[in-house]
């Protein structure tokens, strides 16, 4: 018997003289690598790198760092490079010596809804170098807000968009204007429509604590809506129950809220009404410190004007406009009810926004009449021959009410605490403005000037802020807080959004006797790396983009 034989395995064996060969291989690649780099460039190789260029400029990143000098290169809708770049091409190259370089600027209060649509390039918010807006603010947004978003989309505009979803909007369609509890059922419904909201692209919930319906909603109501826009990981921005005489006990119900439904809050335009508290946003900022030292997310944005504007309805009863405008007028038409109505009005002139003076409420926007407009309630008392009472202030705001209302601004506030604020490490800047067609009504000034205000009276003229903290405020701080990705920072792969200014011209102009009038200073503005501000000129561009919450 014969086993079989084991088999062995060969070696391969290279022909004589071919190892030496495959040993080279590698060498000459090197070479025939050499050789392409060293060749005479092709055409496609002659074609400049980048789109922009921004050369020689003082970047101001948007961290708070302190300045560096440097350039900034965009390729399509995005920063390619940063850095010193002395031998980068490009379409085109702005010289940037003596200006400021930094992120575009984040609003993140505006009610630009009321224009966006007349004024798609949004000249007011662009020629301050806001590159980014939101709406949806104070507790009413549009609705819904997937098919806004589309609208927005449709129309092109300038700024880039985003937008919160109001309580005031989501009560309203499930009660009306009704002064009560919501059954189990109807504040189901209503967290049904935060989810929707937040699934079509919201960034949040915003409340109008202080503005009916929203004022009618108690604390738990409120937590189990922010609760569910926490899941989705938006944040709950909120104007509070009370800015005067309750000022501290509104914003302990804010930390409350945002603790208990574990979300990230913010206090929007945060101030202190009336002469009874001016000092006391020591207090208030107080309360969000020792809020943040037990690991609430707090923070707080404002506007730099010692002046609030919004509805005349702001010094009526939140009680007496339950149920509507229709309601109100009615109870205004029973004596008894009349009587109450002014009595609190009164107090509120005296006490609350009136600043404790007829002449301390100017109106801004009169549709029904447009004599009104930029006239004081003492001004038009005395046009009529009245006295300038706040009795008689009371009945001027009741009867402006009955004939179809008014915005006003409110001056009631000091500008301690305004800068008390503005220096607070967890403020950011907002306008809490909107979009006005050039030269109609009389709105507040903070409209064409709250960031150029910033840089140029808090910054330069008086030191409130460094340029840099100035900067971080009006960018990084609420991209990062409202979650924007890839913008609010001067940073490799972010998108192009930059504002340009020179740091030694930069000014508001626009004033409260005369609004519509521009920014200056901000020299070049980009969007999606498109230029839309040209030597201080709106170019007519609309690359703005509408940008999605984090549960879309």
């Amino acid at each position: 018997m014969h086993l079989p034989r084991p088999t062995t395995r060969r070696r391969r064996r290279f022909p004589r003289g071919a190892v030496p060969v495959l040993l080279a291989l590698p060498l000459a690649l090197v070479v025939l690598a050499m050789a392409f780099l060293l060749a005479p460039p092709t055409a496609a190789q002659d074609d400049p790198p980048f789109d922009l260029l921004i050369r020689g400029g003082r970047l101001v990143d948007g961290t708070g760092n302190p300045w560096v000098r440097g350039d900034v290169a965009v390729r399509g809708d995005r920063i390619a490079r940063i850095g010193h770049l002395p031998d980068a091409a490009a379409e085109r190259v702005i010289d940037a010596a003596g200006l400021v370089v930094a992120p575009g600027f984040v609003d993140p209060h505006t009610h630009a809804v009321r224009g966006i649509y007349d004024v798609p390039t949004a000249d007011n918010y662009l020629l301050q170098g806001v590159t980014t807006v939101t709406e949806g603010n104070d507790g009413a947004s549009p609705w819904p807000v997937g098919e806004h978003l589309a609208r927005i989309a449709a129309t092109r505009i300038s700024p880039n968009w985003a937008v919160f979803v109001g309580q005031g909007t989501i009560r309203r369609r499930v009660l009306g204007n009704e002064e009560r509890e919501p059954t189990r059922d109807e504040l189901e419904r209503m967290r049904t429509l935060v989810a929707r909201a937040m699934e079509e692209g919201a960034l949040g919930l915003s409340t109008g604590l202080f503005y009916v319906p929203g004022s009618f909603a108690d604390t738990a109501e409120i937590i189990a809506l922010a609760e569910g826009a926490g899941r989705y990981g938006g944040i709950y921005i909120s104007h509070m129950r009370d800015e005067a005489l309750r000022l501290l006990d509104s914003v302990r119900e804010t930390i409350r809220i945002g603790e208990e439904a574990a979300v990230p809050v913010q206090m929007t335009h945060h101030k202190a009404v009336s002469r009874d508290m001016w000092g006391r946003s020591a207090e208030s900022l107080a309360l969000v410190d020792a809020a943040r030292a037990r690991g609430v997310d707090i923070t707080i944005d404002q506007y730099p004007y010692t002046a609030s504007q919004t509805s005349i309805t702001a010094v009526v009863p939140q009680w007496a406009q339950a149920g509507g405008t229709g309601e109100l007028i009615e109870r205004l038409r029973d004596p008894e009810t009349r009587r109450r109505i002014r009595e609190e009005i009164v107090y509120r002139i005296e006490h609350d926004r009136g600043g404790g003076d007829p002449a301390n409420i100017v109106i801004g926007l009169s549709p029904w009449d447009r004599s009104l407009e930029g006239r004081s309630l003492a001004d038009i008392l005395i046009g009529r021959g009245a006295e300038p009472t706040v009795a008689n202030a009371a009945e001027l705001v009741m009867e402006i009410v009955e004939h179809g209302g008014a915005r006003a601004i409110y001056h009631a506030m000091d500008e301690g605490d305004v800068e008390r604020i503005m220096r607070h490490p967890a403020t950011a800047i907002g306008s809490d403005g909107g979009i006005s067609v050039f030269g109609e009504s009389v709105p507040h000034p903070r409209e064409y000037g709250t960031f150029a205000r910033v840089l140029g009276r808090y910054v330069r003229d008086r030191g409130v802020l460094t340029l840099e903290e100035a900067v971080r405020k009006m960018s990084a701080a609420t991209a990062q807080r409202i979650g924007l990705r890839a913008r609010g920072l001067l940073r490799e792969g972010f998108f192009a959004d930059i504002a340009v200014f020179d740091p030694e011209r930069v000014i508001d102009r626009a004033t409260f006797e005369q609004p519509h009038q521009y920014a200056e200073g901000v020299e070049y503005v980009l969007v999606n790396g498109v230029v839309v501000v040209d030597a201080g000129e709106h170019t007519g561009a609309r690359p703005g983009r509408v940008l999605y919450g984090p549960g879309r």
